[in-house]
C-alpha cells in the first residue's frame, strides 16, 4: 500500500478527483452518500458500456457476461444492449435476466449441479445454450429431451492448468467439482454420450481454468489442449471461459480484454483452429469490477497498542472477499482524494466477527476520522452479489451514473424485508 493519494487508474473511466470531492459520471460521490446513505454500491454506466463493447469486439457472437459478477436487471440490460450473451448458473439468475426483458436466446445456463426443475425450464424458455458439466445431468436431459425443443449445449472440460491464484477460485486443474476431465477419458463419453440423445447439438467446448488471472499464458496452453481435443470433432464453438484479473491495489497490472481476446485468437490459429469455430469468453470481473465503488462512513476510531481500528458501518456482509480470499483494496477519503494518505488503519466493519476485516493496512489522510466518508475503489464484482445479511445487516443500495444523473436500480433493504419470510 501506498501513502500517496490514490491512483486514479484503479477508478472508473468518468472519474474526476478534486480538492473536496470525486465525481464519477458527473455526480458527486458525497452527494450520493448523502442522498441514498451508506454503504453504498456506485456504478459507472460508462465503464461498464466500455468494458461490455470491448468484450463484443475483442471475441465473436456469443461472448457472455458472466452475471454471478454482478446481477440485477439494469445490469442484464445493459449487457445486452452492448452486444453481450447473459451466462447464468441458476434458476434465480436466469429467473431475474428474463424478468429484466433479455430473451431466452441470449442467454446461456451454466451449474454443476443442475436441477431437474432448472433444466426444464431452461428447454422450455429457449436459452441460447446449457453448458453440461456432468453424467448425471445427461441423465436428466435424457429425460426431458422432446423433439420440439431442441437442446444447443456445450460440454464443460477441465483441460488440467492450474492457473496462478487463489486455491478457492482455481477451477481447470483435474481435482475440481466442475466439468469432464479431458486426461481421464470422460470429456469424450460425455461428447459421445450427448450427440446420442435426440434433438441434442454439441457445438463445442468450454472451459475455465480459474478466476482473477493476470498470465494469459495459462490461456494459451488451454486452447492448445482444446484444440487438441477437439481437432476431429467438427465443433463451431470454443468458450475459453473467464477469470481475466484486474488491478485492485497499487502495484498490480492486468491484460485488458481487447489484450485478452488477441492471445487468445493467436493461439487459436497456431492450433490449427479455422476462422469457422466461433471464440468465446465469458468475462465478468474484467467488465465490472473497476467500474463500481463502495462508499461507507466511519463509526469509530480506535487506538490500540499495535494499530489502529477504523470501523465503517458495512463490511463482510457487503464485500466478503477479504474475509474470503484474502483480497486486498485501496481506500481514500471523498472529501480528500489528493491528499497524502499516512494514516495507517485497519479498516473493519460493522459485524460480530474479529475477522471483519476490508483492508487490513489502509492508509488515509491524517485528518479522516468520524463521520468521514471513505471510498474503497474496484468494488463493481463480487461485492453485491456475494453479500448477506449477517448479524441482520440490510443489504446496500445500489446506483448506476451517467451524464450527470444517478439513477437507483437496487433500493437499500429495509428492517421490513428482512422480517417479510417470517411466518
Amino acid at each position: 500500500m501506498s501513502t500517496d493519494p490514490i491512483l486514479a487508474s484503479l477508478l472508473c473511466d468518468t472519474a474526476t478527483l478534486s480538492d473536496g470531492d470525486v465525481s464519477v459520471g458527473g455526480v458527486s460521490l458525497r452527494d450520493l452518500a448523502a442522498t441514498y446513505g451508506t454503504p453504498l454500491f456506485v456504478y459507472d454506466e460508462a465503464t461498464l458500456r466500455s468494458r461490455c463493447r470491448e468484450a463484443a469486439s475483442a471475441f465473436d457472437d456469443g461472448v457472455a457476461f458472466a452475471s454471478k459478477s454482478f446481477l440485477c436487471g439494469a445490469m442484464a440490460r445493459l449487457a445486452f444492449e452492448e452486444g453481450l450473451c447473459i451466462d447464468v448458473a441458476t434458476g434465480g439468475e436466469l429467473d431475474i435476466v428474463l424478468r429484466s426483458g433479455v430473451p431466452a436466446s441470449r442467454v446461456i445456463m451454466h451449474g454443476n449441479n443442475k436441477s431437474h426443475d432448472e433444466l426444464e425450464r431452461a428447454l422450455q424458455v429457449g436459452v441460447h445454450r446449457i453448458v453440461i458439466d456432468n453424467f448425471d445431468e445427461i441423465d436428466r436431459l435424457r429425460s426431458l429431451a422432446r423433439p420440439d425443443q431442441p437442446l444447443n449445449c456445450l460440454v464443460r472440460v477441465t483441460p488440467g492448468v492450474e492457473a496462478h491464484t487463489h486455491e478457492f477460485i482455481r477451477t481447470g486443474q483435474e481435482d475440481t467439482k466442475f466439468g469432464f476431465s479431458v486426461a481421464t477419458g470422460d470429456a469424450r463419453r460425455a461428447i459421445s454420450a450427448l450427440r446420442a440423445v435426440p434433438s441434442v447439438t454439441v457445438h463445442g467446448v468450454h472451459a475455465h481454468i480459474g478466476s482473477q488471472i493476470f498470465a494469459i499464458d495459462g490461456y494459451s496452453e488451454t486452447m492448445q489442449i482444446l484444440g487438441d481435443f477437439t481437432r476431429d470433432d467438427d465443433f463451431d464453438e470454443l468458450c475459453i471461459g473467464g477469470g481475466l484479473g484486474v488491478a485492485y491495489v497499487a502495484g498490480e497490472s492486468a491484460p485488458s480484454i481487447s489484450q485478452w481476446g488477441d492471445a487468445i485468437r493467436v493461439a487459436a490459429r497456431k492450433v490449427g483452429l479455422g476462422e469457422n469455430v466461433r471464440l468465446l469468453a465469458e468475462p465478468g470481473r474484467a467488465i465490472v469490477a473497476q467500474a463500481g465503488l463502495t462508499l461507507y462512513r466511519v463509526g469509530a476510531v480506535k487506538p490500540v497498542t499495535q494499530r489502529t481500528y477504523m470501523a465503517v458501518d458495512g463490511g463482510m456482509s457487503d464485500n466478503p472477499r477479504p474475509v474470503l480470499y484474502g483480497s486486498g483494496y485501496e481506500a481514500f477519503d471523498v472529501e480528500r482524494p489528493l491528499a497524502q494518505r499516512p494514516q495507517a488503519v485497519r479498516l473493519v466493519g460493522k459485524h460480530c466477527e474479529s475477522g471483519d476485516v476490508l483492508i487490513d493496512e489502509a492508509w488515509l489522510p491524517q485528518r479522516t476520522g468520524v463521520g468521514s466518508v471513505i471510498c474503497t475503489p474496484v468494488t463493481g464484482a463480487y461485492g453485491y452479489s456475494m453479500a448477506s445479511n449477517y448479524n441482520r445487516v440490510p443489504r446496500p443500495a445500489v446506483v448506476f451514473v451517467a451524464d450527470g444523473a444517478a439513477r437507483e436500480v437496487l433500493r437499500r433493504e429495509t428492517y421490513d424485508d428482512l422480517a417479510r419470510l417470517e411466518t
